[in-house]
């Protein structure tokens, strides 16, 4: 019997584990990202990023820092777009991801490197641990809803469990942890997940970083619902956590296991370490105000009518309110 975090742990980051393997994303793989549907996602955060060092809350010799960087397309549409955009901080910008697995490095290496030659050198990372830096530009895509959660439930008797996994089956027994306990009375949780690791991430990135911009994207909401959302991702299709009949044995590292993210808590914890400059957002409006409508606008100008409607179309998915523009929400902090 073990706890359902280390299950869900293990699942995404153990031996063979699901992540420890590069994985397609987009229509050939078990799920779309923002990154995956319009290089204008980056784009805008190479604006955003422009905008920040042009007003001087950081150094054009700041370090572009990506956690979790998966085949590092994201980070190479944001270079890409300062190479438009403002092509001289190229002479002066860091570039370094965090990345646990060897293999995943070499990945992302090779990709830079067929991208841009020997004109963007990066540093690796393997633990956030590890950065030591004076001011960087952290971006976090879709980090959070893979940090390993507890399930509680508060059954009848207004008790609440824990989930434990035995033989690949969920069951829930008295939960003795004074710190979920804690926690759940703190922001009223009485049903789905939680996950306490985000504090130590937080802690360790705000004392080992003297001044910096932190920019996360991720599904979720201030609130807890009060409600299961971990959920399983198989070639695009979507299984709760509790479908009847779900094989999780079967599923076991072959697929992507998630949840939605606790903004308020993961804010708080940036308040503990004394940080108040906090914005919270929509996709939808965090882009809008990065830049993207000024990026189609260059576009339109410099291509082809089709070519300008295509990317719109895919620009329009990610900022659509009923759909990812909505559904994913930001936190932009700054220390």
């Amino acid at each position: 019997m073990i706890k359902f975090c280390d299950y869900f742990n293990d699942w995404l980051y153990g031996k063979d584990g699901y992540y420890s393997n590069y994985k397609e994303i987009g229509k050939d793989g078990d799920f779309f990202t923002s990154v995956s549907t319009s290089s204008f996602f980056g784009g805008s955060i190479a604006k955003k990023i422009i905008s920040s060092i042009e007003e001087g809350f950081l150094p054009n010799n700041t370090t572009i820092l990506e956690i979790g960087a998966h085949h590092g397309y994201l980070l190479a549409d944001i270079i890409q777009y300062i190479y438009t955009l403002k092509p001289q901080l190229l002479e002066t910008l860091n570039f370094a991801i965090v990345e646990r697995f060897e293999n995943l490095q070499i990945q992302q290496k090779n990709y830079l490197k067929e991208s841009f030659g020997d004109s963007i050198k990066i540093k690796h990372f393997n633990d956030i641990n590890e950065v030591k830096l004076q001011n960087a530009y952290i971006i976090a895509n879709e980090i959070f809803d893979a940090f390993a959660c507890d399930l509680v439930y508060t059954n009848k008797n207004d008790v609440l469990q824990q989930a434990f996994i035995i033989n690949h089956e969920i069951k829930f027994i008295d939960c003795i942890d004074e710190k979920i306990i804690n926690h759940c009375k703190k922001y009223s949780i009485t049903k789905g997940e939680v996950a306490l690791s985000y504090k130590n991430f937080v802690n360790t990135i705000c004392s080992n970083i003297d001044s910096f911009e932190f920019l996360t994207f991720d599904y979720g909401d201030r609130f807890p619902r009060n409600d299961f959302s971990a959920r399983i991702y198989e070639k695009h299709a979507v299984y709760p956590i509790f479908e009847e009949n779900l094989d999780l044995g079967k599923l076991f590292k072959k697929s992507d296991i998630t949840y939605d993210v606790h903004f308020n808590y993961l804010n708080d914890c940036f308040i503990e370490n004394n940080i108040k400059d906090i914005k919270f957002n929509t996709q939808l409006k965090s882009l809008v105000e990065f830049g993207i409508l000024d990026l189609l606008e260059i576009l339109k100008a410099n291509v082809n009518e089709k070519a300008y409607l295509k990317e719109t179309q895919k620009v329009k998915i990610l900022l659509e309110p009923t759909g990812m523009g909505d559904r994913f929400k930001t936190l932009n902090i700054r220390k």
